[in-house]
C-alpha cells in the first residue's frame, strides 16, 4: 500500500520565523501583537518631535529573530496615525530621503538590511549618518523618526561613534544612545505561536501538529528569540508529521465523516467541529463538545489524536434532505428502489441529481475545493421531511443500500473513477469496513455515513472519534 505524501498542504505546518515572508498577508491583523515597550518608546520620540522643532533618529539594537522588523513595519497597526516608509537594502539612503516632502503626519523611516558589519561598508554609514542628519533638521524631516536597526554590537558602537563625530547625535532621542529592543517577552511566545498557526494553517492547532502545551512551553527555554523559538516549533510539527510511522504500513485512509440527517440545523454542528475550508476535523473543539467518559483517556494526549486526525485527513462532512432523496431517487438499486416503493416514496430520477451532488459539501471537497461561506438553505418542505424520514428508516437497518446510490451518483458525476461499497482494510492485525470506498485520481477516500434522524454536536463528535481510534488501530499509531 502506498505512503502518504508529505507535500499535501494539510501536513505542512507554514510557520514562517522571518516576517518579510508575512508582509502583505492579510492574516497580519491576527498575527501581530503589540511590543507595549516598544510602543511607548515610539511614542515618547514623535511627542518630542513637537516641541524639539525637528526629528529625530533611533539606533534599534536587538537579536536576529528579536522581531525588530515585524514590530517597526507593524507600528501603523496600533499606532494609525503613523505611516511607515522602508530604504531597503540596495537603495541610496541619501536618493531616498532626498526624494520625502515634508509630511504632517508622524512618519517612521526604516533603514532595512543594514544590520551588521558584514553589509555595509564603514563609508557608506557615514554618507547614511550624514543624509539622515541633514534630512532630519530640514523642514522635510521634522515629523519623521527615523530607525537604524542592528543585530551586532559593533555595528551599534560604530554608528553611535560616527553620529557623535559628525553631530548627529544630537539627533538621537532615546535616553540611551542605543535602544535596546528585546521583542515581545517570551511569556508570549506560545500565544503568538497558536495563533499564527491557526491563521495560516485553516485554524489547526498546535496539537494538530502533535505538538502538546507542555513541549511548546518547553521550546521557550531552550531559545532566545520569538524567531528561533517559531523555527523550532516548525521543526517539530514537521517532524511529527513526516515521522508519523502511522501511515508505513497502510494507505493514508482519509477518514470523511459524511453526516446525513433529517434536521436543518446539522450543517450548524459541522461547521461546529471542523476548521477551514476543508472542513477538516477540528480535534480541540471536538474534545470540548463532549464529555463522553469514552473521550477521557483521549482529552489526555489532544496532540496525539490532533496529530492522527491530520495524517488520517479527518473531515466531517454535512449532505443536505435534498441532495440524499436525489441521489436515492435517481441511483437506487433495485433493493433500495423497493424499499422506497413499500414506504410509498417517489422513485422518479430527479433531473438535478448530478448538479446536487457535484455542488455539495461532499462534491465539492472530492474534487479538492474548498467550501465557502456555509449558506442556510430554506427549510425543508412537510413532503420533503416525510420522505428524508423514510429515507433514514431504511438507512437505519440497511445503510449499504443508500451508500451504494451515493457511490453511483460519484461515478456518474465524473467526481470519482471507482468505488467499493463495505470495503475492507485490514493490517497490523486488525481489519475494518469502510461504508463507501471512493477513488479519484489514484487517490483513496474511506467516507463514513452517519445517517440519523436527530443528532447533535456531542453525537457527531463521538462518532468521529470513535472512527479515528479505529483507524488509528489499524494504521499501527495507536495500540
Amino acid at each position: 500500500m502506498k505512503e502518504f505524501e508529505l507535500n499535501e498542504p494539510t501536513l505542512q505546518l507554514f510557520l514562517p520565523d522571518r516576517f518579510d515572508v508575512l508582509r502583505g498577508r492579510e492574516e497580519l491583523d491576527s498575527i501581530v501583537m503589540p511590543v507595549e515597550a516598544g510602543l511607548h518608546m515610539i511614542d515618547e520620540q514623535f511627542s518630542d518631535l513637537v516641541n524639539s522643532g525637528f526629528g529625530a533618529m533611533i539606533i534599534l539594537r536587538g537579536l536576529s529573530g528579536a522581531g525588530k522588523t515585524t514590530f517597526l513595519d507593524t507600528v501603523p497597526m496600533f499606532r494609525p496615525d503613523v505611516v511607515t516608509v522602508r530604504i531597503p537594502f540596495g537603495q541610496s539612503v541619501i536618493e531616498a530621503l532626498e526624494a520625502l516632502d515634508a509630511a504632517d503626519e508622524y512618519r517612521l523611516i526604516i533603514i532595512e538590511g543594514r544590520e551588521a558589519l558584514g553589509r555595509i561598508a564603514t563609508s557608506e554609514i557615514e554618507e547614511g549618518l550624514h543624509a539622515i542628519n541633514s534630512f532630519l533638521r530640514a523642514p522635510a524631516g521634522r515629523t519623521s523618526l527615523v530607525v537604524w536597526p542592528t543585530n551586532t554590537d559593533d555595528l551599534a558602537e560604530k554608528l553611535t561613534s560616527i553620529a557623535e563625530s559628525i553631530g548627529a547625535s544630537a539627533l538621537i532621542g532615546t535616553e540611551e544612545v542605543v535602544y535596546k529592543f528585546d521583542g515581545p517577552p517570551s511569556t508570549d511566545w506560545l500565544s503568538i505561536a497558536e495563533q499564527t498557526t491557526a491563521a495560516l494553517n485553516s485554524g489547526a492547532s498546535l496539537s494538530a501538529y502533535g505538538i502538546s502545551s507542555e513541549e511548546a512551553e518547553d521550546l521557550t527555554r531552550l531559545s532566545n528569540t520569538l524567531g528561533a523559538y517559531l523555527k523550532r516549533v516548525r521543526k517539530k510539527g514537521n517532524a511529527n508529521t513526516g515521522t508519523a510511522s502511522v501511515l508505513s504500513a497502510a494507505e493514508r485512509c482519509r477518514v470523511w465523516t459524511v453526516v446525513i440527517t433529517g434536521e436543518s440545523d446539522s450543517e450548524g454542528d459541522v461547521a461546529a467541529l471542523t476548521r477551514g475550508g476543508f472542513s477538516q476535523v477540528d480535534i480541540d473543539r471536538l474534545f470540548t463538545s463532549t464529555g463522553a467518559n469514552a473521550l477521557a483517556d483521549m482529552k489526555k494526549q489532544p496532540e496525539r489524536y490532533g496529530l492522527l486526525g491530520m495524517v488520517l485527513d479527518a473531515r466531517i462532512i454535512h449532505v443536505d434532505p435534498l441532495t440524499a432523496l436525489a441521489v436515492a431517487r435517481s441511483y437506487a438499486d433495485e433493493k433500495l428502489r423497493e424499499a422506497m416503493t413499500q414506504r410509498k416514496m417517489d422513485t422518479k430520477p430527479d433531473g438535478k441529481a448530478i448538479d446536487r451532488i457535484s455542488s455539495s459539501q461532499l462534491g465539492l471537497l472530492l474534487q479538492g475545493q474548498q467550501l465557502g461561506t456555509r449558506k442556510r438553505g430554506p427549510k425543508e418542505g412537510s413532503n420533503t421531511k416525510a420522505a428524508m424520514a423514510n429515507l433514514l428508516d431504511i438507512a437505519r437497518t440497511k445503510d449499504s443500500w443508500p451508500n451504494k446510490a451515493f457511490g453511483e451518483a460519484l461515478l456518474d458525476a465524473g467526481i470519482i473513477e471507482n468505488y467499493k461499497v463495505e470495503e475492507t482494510l485490514t493490517a497490523n492485525g486488525t481489519s475494518r469496513r469502510t461504508d463507501l470506498y471512493v477513488e479519484r485520481e489514484g487517490q483513496g477516500f474511506r467516507l463514513e455515513f452517519m445517517w440519523r434522524t436527530s443528532t447533535g454536536r456531542a453525537d457527531i463528535a463521538n462518532y468521529v472519534a470513535g472512527k479515528l481510534v479505529n483507524y488509528g488501530r489499524i494504521t499501527g499509531y495507536l495500540t
